[in-house]
C-alpha cells in the first residue's frame, strides 16, 4: 500500500486518466472528487464488498452439476 499525505484541492493521478482530488477536510471526515472514465467503475469499498458477495451467491454450483448432468 502506497501512502500518501494531501491537503485540500491537491491530487494524485492514477494510469495517466483517473484524477483523485481532496475536496474538503472536516475534522476525522475527507471529502475526495474522482474523474474517471466512464467505462471505470468506481464503487465504495462496502459497495463493492456487497457486490461481489451478491455475485457469489448467485452461482448455485448445484445447478451447474444438473446442467452437466443434463448435457452429459
Amino acid at each position: 500500500m502506497l501512502a500518501l499525505s494531501r491537503k485540500k484541492n491537491e491530487a494524485l493521478v492514477l494510469n495517466n486518466n483517473i484524477e483523485i482530488t481532496v475536496l474538503e477536510i472536516k475534522g476525522e471526515q475527507v471529502k475526495l472528487g474522482i474523474t474517471a472514465p466512464k467505462d471505470v467503475p468506481v464503487y465504495r469499498k462496502e459497495v463493492y464488498v456487497q457486490i461481489q458477495e451478491a455475485n457469489k451467491e448467485a452461482v448455485d454450483t448445484s445447478g451447474m452439476d444438473a446442467l452437466k448432468d443434463l448435457l452429459g
